[in-house]
């Protein structure tokens, strides 16, 4: 089997990256968020926005119209893990 690595740091393929993409991830933060690649030394970053480029995402006629960014931040939240509000962040701070 060949693989072909974006992100050498964590081990994330050129397929994982389509795949997250094909689920909704349209940009490379939204990548990052879902598989961590580009979070460490960074050098992939250009090559998920190439990746991310070469296809349409299938939300983001949602978001240009609009509709979708409730939706696209609900599900690129990772498994397990809640928004905090934005007044429990000031308190935290």
């Amino acid at each position: 089997m060949n693989r072909v690595y974006v992100c050498s740091c964590f081990g994330i393929t050129e397929k994982q990256v389509k795949e997250h993409a094909e689920a909704g991830a349209c940009t490379p933060r939204q990548i990052a968020s879902v598989s961590k690649a580009g979070t460490d030394c960074g050098s992939c970053v250009r090559r998920i926005q190439g990746i991310l480029g070469r296809g349409a995402c299938p939300r983001r006629e949602l978001l240009d119209q609009g509709n979708g960014a409730a939706a696209l931040s609900e599900d690129m939240t990772p498994a397990g893990v809640e928004a905090a509000a934005p007044s429990r962040l000031r308190e935290a701070a």
